[in-house]
């Protein structure tokens, strides 16, 4: 039977930096429940409060108001967390030590998991990883993330994903620095992701119209506030928020006849 309690849980969320005239909210009054297994995208413009809700999810902050669970539990260990909810960052050369090869380092990555492993085993995981994003193990034996380009550290981190096995898959802006070559490819992957492993995947971007392609449900953000949600034809063909209106009016014509369709 399918987990009936969400995997997220937000309920009237708030964080705030800062305090007194300084006081900043970046996210604000939010509530929702995510299921397992559902493709999520928070969209918004930058500022908007999205890679803070994330890092909230990512268990990075704590609410400053308000209830957040991770299947129906507050998250109070990190590393416990990090076992089953993983994420992708927006710039793949900060997820990795230029001084460290890359192989090296997919293979560290498994001393959060739970699960113990054989020096073997984790290997083997690790070639699996690469092979899932289409690199041969050989092609990056003895390589450092300085002598690959930018779409193929996101690979990188895709291999990661793909050995690790997390339950959870938190993707902020992946394609962003990426040409559109290798965003399709990085969105195939990411739906790849989905379907062999039943993963959960929260996609945090600012481009609407990637986030129809990938999602089953569209979360609006703006000031720190969820304005606009629901199933992606629901919120583009019939938007109620001017955000979302706005929003559609900045994505590429080809992206608009394409989903016109």
């Amino acid at each position: 039977m399918p987990n009936e309690t969400p995997i997220f849980s937000a309920k009237n969320v708030v964080r705030t930096f800062g305090s007194g005239k300084k006081l900043v909210t970046a996210v604000d009054d939010v509530s929702f429940d995510i299921a397992d297994g559902e493709i999520v995208s928070i969209v918004g413009g930058s500022g908007c409060g999205k890679s803070v809700l994330a890092k909230i999810m990512l268990g990075l902050y704590e609410p400053s108001k308000g209830s957040f669970q991770y299947e129906g539990h507050k998250i109070t260990n990190q590393k416990d967390h990090w076992d089953e909810v993983q994420f992708i960052f927006q710039d793949p050369f900060s997820c990795f030590n230029q001084f460290f090869t890359i192989r090296s380092q997919l293979e560290a990555a498994f001393k959060i998991k739970k699960e113990k492993l054989t020096p073997q085993q984790i290997s083997d995981r690790v070639d699996a990883g690469l092979m899932a994003v289409n690199v041969a193990p050989k092609d990056i034996e003895g390589k450092y993330p300085f002598e690959l380009s930018g779409g193929q550290m996101q690979r990188m981190l895709l291999a990661r994903i793909f050995a690790l096995r997390p339950k959870v898959l938190i993707a902020d802006e992946p394609t962003s620095m990426v040409d559109a070559c290798v965003r399709a490819n990085i969105l195939d992957y990411l739906m790849k992701l989905k379907e062999e492993l039943q993963m959960t995947i929260i996609f945090v971007t600012h481009d609407i119209g990637l986030a129809y392609y990938v999602s089953d449900r569209l979360f609006i953000m703006h000031e720190g506030k969820i304005v606009d949600q629901g199933k992606p034809d629901d919120v583009i063909l019939k938007p109620t928020s001017p955000v979302t209106v706005q929003l559609l009016e900045d994505i590429p014509e080809i992206h608009k006849e394409w989903i016109k369709r």
